[in-house]
């Protein structure tokens, strides 16, 4: 998981203010929003709202306009320090969001734990793409 948190960050580096909000997928999202995603959707959501039941959730795709990047890049490394600090994965999960989702699907941190690893490892390609449709780097090739 700390792999895909620092790959993920690391994709980023050199990359202008311009280029982390430019949408580079017909979806519209950036790479900034990606991260801000990541920070809400998989590090808050999952960690402390399913295992800790914090229920205040924001819009993650949309970064205002006039926030600051490193506000955005800061919040997503709080969040992990704060999914790293969840309870023992065989503990039960906290909280469930029925009006979204239904039934669980998942039951203990473990299973959190597996989803947002694999969550987060999609949407770290997904910066892979990205960074190569914006500038062309490439992260590491083996060839």
């Amino acid at each position: 998981m700390d792999a895909q948190r620092r790959h993920a960050l690391g994709r980023l580096d050199r990359l202008g203010m311009e280029a982390l909000r430019r949408p580079v997928l017909p979806s519209g999202w950036s790479c900034l929003g990606l991260v801000q995603h990541l920070a809400l959707d998989v590090a808050r959501f999952w960690f402390r709202a399913v295992i800790e039941a914090l229920d205040d959730i924001d819009d993650a795709w949309q970064v205002a306009p006039d926030a600051p990047h490193t506000e955005v890049l800061d919040r997503y490394r709080t969040e992990v320090d704060l999914a790293n600090a969840a309870t023992a994965v065989d503990t039960p999960q906290a909280w469930w969001p029925h009006h979204l989702f239904g039934e669980p699907h998942l039951h203990t941190v473990r299973d959190v734990l597996l989803h947002a690893i694999t969550e987060t490892a999609r949407h770290t390609g997904h910066l892979d793409a990205a960074r190569g449709l914006v500038d062309g780097h490439r992260w590491m090739v083996l060839t």
